[in-house]
């Protein structure tokens, strides 16, 4: 067989080490800069690197996106190539599969969530009548915050507020243009993809062959298949458990008599991808989906209950547990990561939050002179142990 028809892995480049594996180091190999120029630079440096970021993002966040979902379906690579099928083939065949799911799910989805788009205004007086207890400290704000807009406008300029309030008056312009910077983005994402897919291992071989030591070539591949290992396990785990979820939430609204079961379900699936914010933003979801439809009232409540012990047993307990071996991350860096990647990227930049900061753990611990950063992030070994 020809060599681009193999699928070979970072796994496979590691067979150069002979006697001992490149081990992450250990916590008294953990040197401090004592040069104050070396974390000024440093700092600079990531500060550089921080705007090219939020300045490139129409370029960067596909391609990131890429490298993730090849992450994810690396394992289905990898069986393809068990049963010898040409590596474009195999690459045609995943993204067609993929692109496939997005449009069923679309499809699927798009009826029912008009349903509810349709029944929201119709019902926001209900709503409103069920949560009259903080209505009124909300109406209050809400004159509050009109009046100090109208003063403001009245200080400025004339014209000044016309122009202003311009772009807001241009709903559908706005959508129109969301649109086609999301379907941009989307076929950007997939056509690196299947590029990423196409080339296997070939930037990884090229990195390895450009070393100057066998040390720093092995240390390479011992990052490259540990990051590819332990990301690929993460992403299909949390994606297997999400799946659960959403079967979970949707099994549960159907029971409870809540229409769309699936739509809920779907919900929850996409929004357990993003830690901590996503399942926030279901319990508002649900609550507010309990007070539109159901009766009576403690009823109404009992979607964001069972969505929370369902979140609770997944979130807390079942996924730590499968994931406390790879990943022990500090709870504090994780938040802040997502926030910090949700201002500058988005919904995307939350989702791709905790599989960055892991490969930065990753490649930490493993640099010498990173080792003492890999250690802040780490979380606690005790707590998971126990």
């Amino acid at each position: 067989m020809a060599p681009s028809d193999e699928f070979p892995s970072g796994s496979e480049l590691t067979s150069i080490e002979t006697e001992s594996s490149n081990a992450p180091v250990s916590p008294k190999e953990m040197p401090l800069p004592q040069d104050a120029r070396t974390v000024f630079q440093g700092g600079l440096f990531v500060l550089a690197v921080l705007a090219a970021a939020y300045v490139a993002k129409v370029v960067l966040l596909p391609i990131i996106l890429a490298f993730i979902l090849k992450l994810l379906v690396q394992p289905v690579m990898r069986l393809l190539a068990r049963i010898r099928m040409p590596r474009v083939l195999a690459s045609l065949t995943v993204i067609v599969a993929l692109l496939g799911l997005v449009f069923g799910l679309v499809e699927l989805l798009s009826a029912p969530a008009a349903h509810w788009a349709t029944k929201l205004p119709e019902g926001l007086p209900r709503l409103q009548e069920r949560v009259k207890v903080v209505s009124a400290p909300l109406n209050t704000l809400s004159h509050l915050l009109t009046h100090a807009k109208s003063m403001m406008g009245n200080a400025l300029p004339n014209g000044t507020a016309a122009s202003a309030a311009a772009p807001g008056m241009d709903l559908q312009g706005m959508l129109l243009e969301g649109a086609q910077t999301f379907t941009a983005e989307f076929l950007t994402t997939f056509l690196v993809l299947f590029f990423l897919l196409m080339s296997g291992d070939t930037f990884l071989r090229r990195l390895v062959e450009v070393m100057p030591s066998f040390k720093d070539k092995r240390q390479v591949a011992d990052i490259s298949s540990q990051i590819e290992t332990d990301i690929s396990m993460y992403l299909v785990t949390i994606t297997v458990m999400n799946a659960l979820v959403g079967i979970a939430t949707g099994c549960a609204m159907w029971a409870l008599g809540l229409e769309d079961a699936f739509l809920w379900g779907a919900i929850a699936f996409l929004l357990n991808y993003v830690p901590i914010l996503g399942p926030l933003t279901g319990v508002a979801i649900f609550l507010g989906a309990g007070m539109l439809s159901l009766e009576p009232l403690w009823k109404a409540f009992m979607p964001v209950v069972l969505y929370g012990a369902i979140h609770i047993i997944e979130g807390e307990t079942i996924t730590p547990m499968l994931l406390a071996r790879r990943f022990t991350l500090n709870p504090v860096l994780v938040i802040i990561s997502l926030l910090f990647w949700d201002w500058m990227w988005g919904t995307p930049g939350a989702v791709l939050a905790v599989p960055m900061l892991a490969i930065l753990k990753i490649v930490c611990d493993r640099v010498r002179p990173l080792a003492a950063l890999g250690h802040f992030l780490e979380g606690e070994k005790q707590a998971l142990e126990s």
